[in-house]
């Protein structure tokens, strides 16, 4: 928090988040038309998949404005927990996109199949393609330490794929048109459909399982955790403390981090402990989260959960 208000980075991730539904309007609408023009399946899904996407940036950006607001009498530690919940919802809508799909493509094939404009299908692919590779890159810029945006930046990079096989795709029907295979020219837009949900069909699954693992309060990633023990035997060895119980916990941006030591009777003061509150506190603030750090010196070992 600066002067009240959301911090710095809260503030970027919000434009990086405008950014993303501003996007998501002009290429949802793109996709729709096109695909409805078109008569394809897999152009439709795309633009209800983009559609969709500007859904859930509109609720990745409330999580995040409320997140920044910080603790309220309410919420003495803060609603960081709203960032997994916006991820699982954005993992839980894709995986209903992607199965829904799945299942049309399937009675589109045994239906016998469906024509489409084979020239039409490359040149949205790859329109759509190249814009989405472009938001990529942008959000990938804008904010490496978020997840919000990195989920936001997956959900893009999920969309360029599913528009270059369509490209693909529609390059390959075109050349199926040209030759004794013609016939299966028809099959080409549901099995792209298909391709897609194979492809991308994990992505949605990793983003719950992240949100649920955030949600029951797990540890942060591995080198977050390494770094977090290198500060605390830092100042351990400095301060000639023993080895402490060490817990760490991450939700959204805020990282929780519990360190308790159990040293001998009579030999620290307050004026000690804060010295070594205030050097773990430096120590921690390198890192990319917002720690919260509680610090126990206690000569009673039962003290120490």
């Amino acid at each position: 928090m600066e002067d009240g208000g959301p911090s710095r980075a809260a503030r970027r991730e919000q434009r990086a988040l405008r950014v993303s539904m501003a996007a998501s309007v002009a290429l949802a609408a793109t996709g729709l038309v096109w695909g409805l023009v078109a008569g394809s399946q897999a152009v439709l899904l795309d633009g209800v998949s983009t559609a969709l996407g500007l859904l859930l940036s509109w609720i990745a950006l409330r999580a995040s404005r409320v997140a920044a607001a910080g603790p309220t009498p309410r919420f003495p530690f803060g609603r960081e927990s709203l960032v997994p919940v916006a991820v699982g919802v954005q993992g839980l809508a894709l995986l209903g996109t992607f199965g829904y799909a799945a299942v049309e493509a399937v009675r589109v094939i045994l239906g016998g199949g469906s024509e489409v404009a084979a020239a039409g299908l490359a040149a949205y692919g790859a329109v759509s393609g190249l814009a989405c590779l472009a938001v990529y890159g942008c959000l990938a810029r804008r904010g490496p330490r978020s997840d919000l945006i990195r989920t936001e930046a997956t959900v893009w990079l999920a969309g360029a794929v599913t528009s270059l096989l369509i490209a693909v795709g529609g390059v390959v029907a075109v050349l199926l048109g040209m030759t004794a295979w013609h016939p299966a020219k028809a099959y080409t837009d549901s099995v792209l459909v298909l391709l897609t949900c194979a492809l991308l069909g994990a992505l949605p699954v990793r983003m719950l399982r992240r949100a649920a693992s955030e949600l029951l309060e797990s540890g942060p990633e591995p080198a977050v955790r390494q770094r977090v023990r290198e500060v605390v035997e830092r100042v351990r060895a400095a301060e000639g403390l023993p080895e402490p119980v060490l817990r760490t916990s991450k939700v959204g941006q805020k990282l929780y981090v519990e360190i308790a030591f159990v040293v001998p009777p009579g030999g620290w003061d307050v004026a000690g402990e804060d010295r070594v509150r205030r050097a773990l506190r430096d120590g921690l603030a390198a890192l990319p989260y917002e720690p919260w750090s509680v610090v126990e010196i206690t000569s009673d070992p039962g003290l120490v959960l």
